[in-house]
């Protein structure tokens, strides 16, 4: 099951395999919910901001989380400022998923604490997965056997999506919320607004609320009196 640490470090309910959209990465996905990568100690997996890195990891954790293996998911972003300590003992879970490790640029002591960490999962025989938004070799580590550490295991790279996936990916969110969302609002969002996929989820949110507030349908006149 999942374990908490000294941080409220909860998954999200909604970053399952089943609301990702794979694209590219079909084969990425498949290799690691299956056998062939569940046989690597360590997998590195990389993307630019906002390519699915988060969503990939917590639905890996709740993929395992059903075949009851002990695993954990610590966002380095969100731990950054407390103490490097929060490694330690985690040799001891069977599954690790660390996201965000470019963080630890510039943070001698993280480094360090990785090293170790990665060093005692190798020992344990226990199962290590890293995401980042560079491969290891482009990370401004102080600590080169880090980098080194790093790729000990397979390393990937996530695609981030094109507009159709963007599509389809917000007509997800859309049902999730328990509204239909038209293909002429999705194009118009698209074409108007950020077309980062998280700064499009957050207009959805926006969307829905005033919807809700406001019993109107969302037409593109109403989203244009909502998003300016």
């Amino acid at each position: 099951m999942y374990t908490q640490l000294a941080l409220d470090l909860q998954l999200k309910e909604s970053f399952t395999f089943d609301n990702l959209i794979t694209g590219n990465n079909q084969l990425l996905i498949d290799l690691l919910k299956s056998q062939m990568v569940s046989n690597e100690n360590q997998v590195y997996i990389w993307g630019l901001h906002n390519s699915g890195k988060s969503h990939l990891l917590q639905a890996i954790c709740q993929y395992l989380n059903h075949d009851n293996i002990n695993v954990s998911y610590l966002p380095l972003r969100q731990m950054i400022d407390y103490s490097p300590e929060v490694f330690q003992g985690l040799e001891n879970l069977q599954v690790v998923c660390i996201d965000d490790v470019e963080v630890l640029q510039g943070k001698s002591d993280w480094q360090e604490a990785m090293f170790d960490l990665i060093n005692r999962m190798r020992e344990n025989q226990r199962r290590l997965i890293l995401t980042a938004n560079q491969p290891p070799a482009e990370l401004s580590l102080e600590l080169k056997d880090l980098t080194s550490r790093l790729q000990w295991g397979p390393v990937f790279r996530l695609h981030e999506m094109d507009d159709l996936e963007k599509s389809q990916a917000l007509h997800l969110r859309a049902q999730a919320r328990g509204f239909e969302l038209s293909d002429k609002v999705i194009n118009y969002l698209l074409k108007n607004y950020n077309r980062d996929i998280a700064d499009l989820f957050d207009m959805l949110e926006t969307l829905d609320k005033a919807q809700l507030q406001q019993q109107r349908k969302l037409t593109i006149p109403f989203v244009k009196s909502v998003l300016g």
